[in-house]
């Protein structure tokens, strides 16, 4: 670890540059808005987030995980779709998957809510955030996908319908491939490293995701501010800063704490959560359960708050079979059980799971959405410094969905040590 001293001159400077923004703001801007805006719908009754939490847990639970990033909202919507065209205890372990940790908004069923999602986050997509999303299911030397199968599962979750080449292992791979890199537009992926090695009857579930999000609230940046990011390596990157109103939370007993920046327009918002002293993610990521986190949402009031953030990309290629099948989907793998006879009317005994996986991008930038807003009386703001590594979600404020989740563990930048 760095040495006390220099560590705490190491904040000390970005808390007096931002403390100082803050109050010049809060001298420009007398008024504050008179009410918090509305709550989105809690996380307890939502899949998206019963999945996601579940899910997160399973992918850190792998010591070597950095900077892990999906989109439960697109598993959760891809898996959905092929639970509707599945039966028997296949069907049944799909359902369990997606069930949400509480009963949801007007007894709304799984498929409802996720279908809803989907068409809230395309509509705000150029608004809130720009967004390039793709959700495909491939299929493998096997009958033709079922026209019912096709109409429903297009209309309802937008997935796409593929069908992989004749060739091996390394020809599927470089199809998947490059169907990830067209709906990253262009972004090169990294590659799996995990084999798919998809037989005859194999269904592989693929998605792909490219975020950037528009602040509310443009941050200040410059390519000379660099600050040492205390990751898996010290690294110097450039810092992002801004003082504002947000709703914030200190779990004192925990030494956590939540910020959520709304995006433009309202319709969405990244919720960052940080342990207050530099350390790596393994005791928050333990920590971590979907009820703790909805104490800590409720909790949440809007104050002033100083963010820091580094500008990073964060990116990832996930091979999800053994993590869905440590969380109870287990028949729909083995082609002598699983059922899947709603996604071809000739399909019973011939098709199962052979894989799914997931390229994901989040980009942190400091760019705001265009309009103007009122000003905002800023005062005595507390800090939230992300020089180490820290959570983040993306989620849709109308429906409450949770599009991203992911943890930022390594900035790229010039590296100084290798303590984390």
């Amino acid at each position: 670890m760095l040495p006390r001293l220099p560590f705490c001159l190491l904040i000390s400077l970005p808390v007096l540059l931002v403390q100082g923004s803050a109050t010049n703001s809060s001298k420009m801007s007398p008024a504050a808005p008179t009410s918090a805006p509305p709550r989105p719908p809690p996380p307890l009754g939502d899949p998206s987030w019963a999945l996601g939490l579940r899910l997160y847990q399973a992918l850190r639970s792998d010591s070597g995980s950095v900077n892990t990033l999906f989109s439960p909202l697109l598993v959760a919507a891809s898996l959905g779709a092929l639970g509707e065209g599945s039966a028997g205890n296949t069907a049944s372990q799909v359902q369990d998957l997606l069930k949400p940790a509480a009963p949801s908004k007007a007894g709304a069923q799984a498929g409802e809510l996720l279908s809803e999602a989907l068409k809230s986050f395309t509509d705000t997509n150029g608004t809130s955030f720009h967004l390039h999303v793709s959700s495909a299911v491939f299929l493998k030397q096997a009958p033709a996908f079922s026209k019912e199968f096709v109409k429903k599962s297009q209309s309802r979750f937008r997935l796409q319908h593929q069908t992989l080449g004749k060739g091996d292992s390394k020809a599927d791979l470089k199809q998947l491939h490059d169907w990830a890199k067209a709906g990253l537009s262009g972004l090169e992926g990294a590659p799996l490293e995990a084999e798919i090695k998809a037989k005859a009857g194999a269904l592989i579930l693929a998605n792909a995701l490219r975020f950037k999000g528009l602040w509310e609230r443009e941050f200040s940046e410059g390519s000379a501010d660099l600050r040492t990011f205390l990751g898996k390596k010290y690294t110097k990157v450039v810092m992002m800063h801004r003082a504002g109103l947000y709703r914030h939370h200190e779990d004192v007993g925990n030494m956590v704490q939540l910020v959520e920046a709304p995006l433009w327009g309202g319709k969405a918002s990244l919720v960052l959560l940080m342990p207050f002293h530099v350390e790596n993610l393994a005791r928050l990521d333990k920590l971590l359960t979907l009820e703790l986190l909805s104490k800590w949402l409720e909790k949440a009031s809007v104050t002033s708050v100083a963010i820091s953030l580094p500008k990073a990309n964060i990116t990832s290629t996930l091979s999800l079979q053994k993590q869905l099948s440590a969380l109870g989907l287990t028949d729909a793998w083995d082609q002598k059980v699983a059922d899947f006879s709603g996604v071809s009317d000739k399909s019973k005994g011939k098709l199962h799971l052979g894989g799914v996986v997931h390229w994901a991008s989040l980009e942190l930038a400091a760019q705001a959405g265009k309009g103007d807003l009122e000003d905002e009386n800023v005062e005595k703001p507390k800090l939230f410094y992300g020089d180490h590594p820290f959570i983040v979600f993306v989620r849709d404020n109308t429906t409450g969905a949770l599009l991203l989740m992911g943890a930022l563990d390594h900035a790229e930048g010039e590296a100084l040590h290798d303590e984390l």
